[in-house]
């Protein structure tokens, strides 16, 4: 991979090579705070990515003890040293979060328990990425900081809600990055950076809220320029936590695992466009069938599969138990008629929604999920992975809350032009956002890579093959860079 001018070698570096530079003492971590905040001065005002900025001295003095730590030969973990931005979702004590949200905007006095982990294992938090307001959209923007701008191409949106993570994350202003997702937050952002985006298996990454037994929708994962890059921060956040009822017990240690597998005989479902239900952009599926040749060539074998229930069966459930989670959360706001003004639109609706459903409502949502998951055990009988696109169209224009149509297709909701990360959602398994090339306008597109619940490793390996025959994101970078 060749370096643009006047960008440092250090910020190009893998985040494995620059956690291993910084371990051996080749290089300080004052140096590599030092540079990377030097390469977010000039990056960052051109996209808007990373929000809530730490003190330059305060991140340096922090980076000397970092060095010193080593001097002691006080090694803390794989993060040590790394400069690291959370998403602006996450609680993180003493510093600005917000969830993009004037009604959320507070300094808190406790880290979550993936902010914990990441200070634990040496990160240096330089701030927060910016997120879409309350996490509610694929498109990252709120009212406190405006829009996130795509790294390849800054009329174009970013995604989200996760957007900030993966544009910073483009254009190497972190090393590695954090996001969550429950309807694509991670591989939609990726997909639209050429970046690899990670939503482990339900209970994989320990969270813990106001309420800890109803969510089955949403988690924390990794994002990354490589797949050993975002395993690297999934040893790391991964994890049992008693404080979690849901979390599972695997030992983070096997995302440190080498990622090597003979793919030889590997049976993967394309899905497509599920038969014809979704509308897509031209251009994507036809990059889809050309990463499933890339696939081929690794010794896969491909064939074309079909979901074994109605994809529009799994639409009406997902809405059905999004706006009861989402409501459940923003319900307090919600009652406040000066909080409820205040609400981005998609929030109330959310909540109105949610106030006609009954108890029966939802549980029927889930008896459908429910039904799905029991059907999609035959897929993985067959399959060991499905590919799906992670998006229905190439970013769209920034200043565009959400596309009202997808090739004369009516969207009928804020996020129905997302419905292609639904089915993977509901599994509650491991997806991977792979890059798989640029469409019209250098415009990045990704492919997800679902598999089994558990089967998070097998995922991570098959991604990891893709990336070194392809080579997308080196062989691809962001204009901005140059």
């Amino acid at each position: 991979m060749s370096i643009p001018a006047g960008v440092s070698p250090l910020v190009m570096m893998s985040a494995v090579d620059l956690a291993r530079a910084l371990r051996a003492r080749t290089v300080s971590c004052a140096e590599v705070m030092a540079t990377y905040l030097d390469h977010i001065g000039r990056m960052n005002p051109r996209v808007n990515a990373l929000v809530s900025l730490q003190d330059a001295e305060s991140l340096m003095q922090q980076a000397r003890v970092r060095d010193a730590q080593l001097t002691r030969g006080e090694y803390l973990g794989p993060l040590h040293g790394l400069p690291h931005a959370v998403k602006d979702l996450a609680f993180t004590a003493g510093i600005r979060t917000t969830r993009g949200s004037p009604l959320c905007d507070a300094i808190p006095q406790h880290d979550s328990i993936l902010v914990e982990r990441l200070r634990a294992r040496g990160a240096i938090l330089i701030g927060k990425t910016n997120t879409a307001e309350l996490g509610l959209g694929s498109q990252t923007y709120n009212p406190l900081f405006g829009t996130t701008l795509n790294a390849y191409h800054p009329g174009k949106t970013a995604g989200g809600s996760s957007g900030g993570a993966a544009v910073a994350l483009a254009l190497r202003m972190v090393p590695v990055a954090d996001g969550s997702d429950m309807m694509g937050s991670l591989r939609n952002p990726a997909a639209y950076n050429n970046v690899f985006g990670f939503r482990p298996s339900q209970g994989r990454v320990p969270a813990a809220g106001a309420e800890l037994f109803l969510d089955s929708l949403s988690v924390w994962g990794a994002m990354g320029r490589s797949v050993p890059d975002l395993a690297l921060l999934m040893s790391v956040i991964a994890g049992p936590d008693e404080r979690d009822p849901l979390a599972t017990g695997e030992d983070p240690a096997e995302f440190l695992q080498p990622l090597e597998r003979n793919l030889r005989g590997t049976r993967l479902g394309w899905l497509g466009d599920l038969g014809g239900y979704l509308p897509m952009e031209p251009g994507i599926l036809e990059l889809g069938r050309a990463a499933c040749r890339v696939f081929e060539t690794l010794g896969c074998e491909v064939e074309e599969a079909r979901l074994p229930c109605s994809p529009a069966e799994l639409w009406d459930a997902w809405l059905k138990l999004r706006h009861w989670l989402v409501a459940g959360e923003l319900e307090a706001l919600y009652r406040d008629p000066v909080a409820r003004a205040r609400l981005k639109p998609e929030a109330r609706w959310e909540v109105e929604r949610a106030q006609q459903l009954s108890a029966l409502d939802v549980y029927h949502a889930s008896a459908a999920r429910s039904r799905w998951y029991a059907a999609a055990q035959a897929l993985f009988a067959r399959y060991q992975q499905l590919l799906l696109p992670s998006a229905q169209l190439f970013p769209f224009d920034a200043s565009i809350p959400w596309p009202k149509s997808i090739n004369g297709v009516a969207m009928d909701t804020y996020h129905r032009w997302m419905e292609v990360v639904v089915p993977a959602s509901l599994l509650g398994g491991p997806v991977l956002n792979v890059p798989i090339g640029l469409g019209a306008q250098d415009l990045p597109m990704g492919l997800q890579i679902i598999g089994h619940r558990h089967a998070d490793l097998g995922v991570l390996a098959l991604g990891h093959a893709y990336d070194l025959e392809t080579q997308w994101v080196s062989r691809r970078l962001p204009p901005l860079l140059g």
